[in-house]
């Protein structure tokens, strides 16, 4: 997996950046979701030659729902709104603050 520089700090060793690797992973999985959630209404309305979508079309809601999923990692992983990149800064700022109080005592 290629982990966008944009999103992720420099660990230190080996376990470190399989956890940021986790963590970049798992943000824009969540974001993706959010954007997912967002592009659903797109899915439900007019088929593109202008007439009502067909409940019974099962096939074409499958189809649709893999659409929105996809296009919703790729904005994601793209940047997307910066959910994820804010979740990776919280949470790497958030592990740096409790790694130097372990360090320092406070």
């Amino acid at each position: 997996m290629n982990i966008p520089t944009n999103l992720s700090s420099q660990p230190a060793s080996a376990l470190d950046a399989r956890k940021q690797a986790k963590l970049v992973d798992a943000a824009q999985q969540f974001e993706a979701t959010m954007m997912q959630e967002l592009l659903k209404p797109m899915q439900h309305g007019q088929d593109s030659w202008g007439g009502d979508m067909k409940d019974e079309d099962a096939t074409f809601d499958t189809l649709s729902s893999f659409g929105s999923e996809t296009m919703a990692k790729a904005i994601s992983k793209g940047g997307g709104f910066g959910i994820a990149r804010k979740v990776v800064s919280q949470i790497t700022s958030e592990r740096q603050q409790k790694s130097e109080k372990k360090t320092t005592g406070y």
